[in-house]
């Protein structure tokens, strides 16, 4: 089996953290980036064959993967391949929908003849055994299966929902229903046994925006193919919205954490930079936090999770916040809730996460949830207030906030910098 990993997302519900980078390269828990848990699956299952699709912002994701060194997967036959869309004699074309993006990989699947496909998603938190779920898919001689879960029937409308007979044999799907008939949602992890997959993707091959959920699978239903459900009942969280992303951040700071990183027996491996340890300065205050190395804490951090090479200065309070990777919270700032992006700069006596609610005016599907969202490589100057629901991206100064206050609802994105 060989697997394809979907990795060319925008995320933009994630709003000003993926103006930059594409989202499965969003870093996650303090030293790993999203796309090293389905990764770090992969090579836990047995699977060494990885091909991994991008196309939005990719820079940092291929510098990331490399030849795949930190998960094992540097080999001389298989191993990891970054297959970006490319310019073809005829028909060249972005990937404009997952099974399209497939379907222009099909000459790397064909040159390892495989019995099965692996179709898989760059932007999930979770650990899962692919190899359980192929021996599921053999013992019940599918041609596709279906990794699903069951969700709450109240959100049963943003997921594909599959309904199954008492053998798990899919009887009816329907991709983000309005009135869902049960509760069973697609994870977007998929087994396809190759013949299937091949003729699936190359009579479809001309319809717009070719997707898995909407094309392939009602395709292989219609024509009688045995689809089966692969029922998963460990945690999985889709990390696509603001809130999703730090709530999954914070639940790794638990007593005992729902989605457990220490595992001796499934661990997730990610590039790991070579810096020094962490200093903790004599009068600090560290209480249930992740801190990662090379970051210096001369302040107090409350409930949070904070990258590598992180400086937290003096009389700085950091609480129920994620700060990324070589930030500066400056002396006396205090953050609550907030979301801060690499490289960013808090000023001195900043105070972020302060006031009442307001709705954003900017985007207010995506800036909710209480956060205070900073890009990276974003500063915010000395001594300003920044209320909730607020989106800051870029170098601001003392003028892009009225009488020193950003109110909650506003956004500061600056010129150059797009969502």
């Amino acid at each position: 089996m060989i697997a394809m990993l979907l990795a060319g997302g925008q995320g933009s519900r994630l709003g000003v953290l993926t103006q930059k980078v594409a989202k499965p390269a969003v870093s996650f828990g303090g030293k790993y980036r999203i796309i090293d848990f389905p990764l770090s699956n992969c090579i836990n299952s047995g699977v060494d064959t990885v091909g991994v699709l991008t196309q939005y912002q990719p820079l940092r994701l291929n510098t990331h993967i490399g030849i795949g060194i930190p998960w094992d997967l540097d080999r001389n036959v298989g191993g990891v391949t970054i297959l970006p869309p490319y310019e073809k004699s005829v028909g060249s074309d972005w990937y404009t929908g997952t099974a399209n993006a497939i379907f222009q990989n099909l000459e790397f699947m064909e040159t390892y003849h495989p019995d099965y496909v692996l179709i898989l998603s760059g932007d999930h938190i979770y650990k899962m055994d692919y190899e359980v779920m192929l021996e599921y898919h053999k013992a019940n001689h599918a041609d596709v299966t279906i990794a699903a879960m069951p969700v709450p029937i109240e959100e049963a409308g943003r997921f594909g929902i599959v309904v199954t007979d008492e053998s798990g044999r899919i009887t009816e799907f329907e991709e983000k229903p309005a009135n869902p008939k049960g509760n069973l949602a697609s994870m977007g992890i998929y087994i396809f046994s190759w013949p299937v997959l091949r003729e699936a993707l190359i009579r479809l091959s001309r319809e717009p925006g070719c997707d898995f959920g909407k094309h392939v699978i009602p395709y292989c239903h219609e024509g009688g193919k045995r689809i089966f459900a692969y029922e998963y009942n460990g945690y999985w969280k889709d990390v696509g919205t603001l809130g999703s992303y730090w709530e999954a951040n914070m639940e790794l700071i638990d007593i005992i954490p729902e989605f457990n990183l220490y595992e001796e027996y499934w661990k997730v491996y990610t590039k790991s930079d070579i810096i020094p340890p962490q200093y903790v300065a004599e009068n600090a205050v560290i209480d249930k936090s992740i801190v990662g190395e090379g970051t210096e804490v001369f302040g107090e951090v409350h409930s949070s999770v904070i990258g590598a090479g992180v400086v937290i200065r003096a009389g700085a309070v950091v609480r129920d916040s994620i700060i990324m990777r070589d930030c500066v919270i400056g002396e006396g700032a205090k953050v609550t809730k907030a979301i801060v992006a690499e490289e960013s700069v808090i000023g001195a006596g900043a105070w972020l996460g302060v006031g009442e609610y307001a709705p954003n005016r900017y985007d207010p599907k995506v800036y909710q949830f209480d956060l205070v969202t900073i890009g990276e490589h974003s500063v915010i100057p000395d001594n300003v207030k920044v209320g909730k629901n607020t989106a800051i991206s870029g170098v601001t100064a003392e003028e892009d906030y009225p009488a020193g206050v950003l109110a909650s609802g506003e956004s500061v994105i600056k010129a150059g910098d797009v969502r």
